[in-house]
């Protein structure tokens, strides 16, 4: 069944926790989707775990329109949530929407998403009244990574705290219909998903989210740069695709591959009037 902004609002209301992993690609997008995921994030962390970028600022509009239409094409039933890069929006209201709707028409996304709370309140105001779903995006903000000093936990006292409570009242406020948290403490995730009436995507957030988000290289192990605290690794498919690579490498190098089951055949006939 095809997952729409309705589906995130009916499992907040029925307590019915959501599901999200990110895609880059159209055969990953394929898989995620049949795996039954409510929803693929084309997350800005292309720029990362696919550019090899040190962070996700140099990922352009046209980097998340091409990733996002792969990822499109293959989620059928997914929502596909692309994410706004680095200074797409956060210079102009108008901006925002025109950019939104660039990732919508040329991405075929789902819906958008961005970071910051009431300092963009007016541009997700604007990009809902444009008729473009939008997730919020607070605590640990990789685009303002610089801002911050790295990448650190956010809202651990009690300005920063209440900062996040408000932050998460004002998109919910400006329209948006989820919000991801990221690098927030447990208890004050669990204590803000309770205080608002739009889902809760965590990413090192706990439990208390309603859903959770992770990006799929980490998940599986194929992305040895660095591995966040709160990543589960599901598998260890970094190693084994390395071990396959290395396999077919020395059976290359040795000639057993390609066997006989991998050629095609030619009459000895045809050969022979060659010569």
């Amino acid at each position: 069944m095809k997952n729409t902004v309705t589906t995130f609002q009916n499992a907040k209301i029925n307590n019915e926790k959501l599901t999200m992993l990110t895609a880059y690609d159209y055969s990953t997008a394929k898989l995620i989707d049949e795996a039954g995921v409510n929803s693929i994030l084309v997350g800005d962390s292309l720029g990362m775990v696919m550019l090899g970028y040190e962070d996700t600022l140099s990922v352009t509009m046209e980097d998340m329109i091409h990733h996002g239409a792969a990822v499109s094409r293959g989620a059928k039933n997914a929502l596909v949530v692309i994410d706004m890069p680095f200074m797409s929006y956060q210079t102009s209201v108008y901006d925002a929407v025109v950019n939104a709707g660039r990732l919508m028409k040329e991405a075929r996304g789902g819906a958008v998403k961005l970071e910051g709370g009431t300092d963009m309140a007016p541009q997700i105001e604007a990009i809902v009244k444009a008729s473009i779903p939008v997730v919020g995006h607070i605590g640990l903000t990789p685009q303002s990574v610089n801002a911050f000093g790295g990448f650190k936990v956010q809202g651990k006292d009690e300005d920063t705290a209440r900062k996040l409570l408000d932050d998460a009242k004002a998109v919910e406020n400006a329209g948006a219909f989820a919000v991801v948290l990221e690098c927030v403490p447990a208890k004050l995730a669990k204590l803000i998903s309770d205080k608002i009436s739009i889902p809760t995507i965590g990413i090192g957030a706990g439990n208390g989210c309603d859903g959770q988000v992770l990006v799929y290289q980490d998940m599986l192990g194929m992305y040895s740069n660095f591995t966040p605290k709160f990543v589960k690794k599901y598998a260890e498919l970094g190693l084994n695709m390395k071990k396959a690579f290395e396999n077919y490498i020395k059976e290359v190098q040795s000639g057993v591959f390609p066997e006989k089951d991998h050629t095609f055949a030619i009459s000895d006939d045809v050969i022979s009037k060659l010569y």
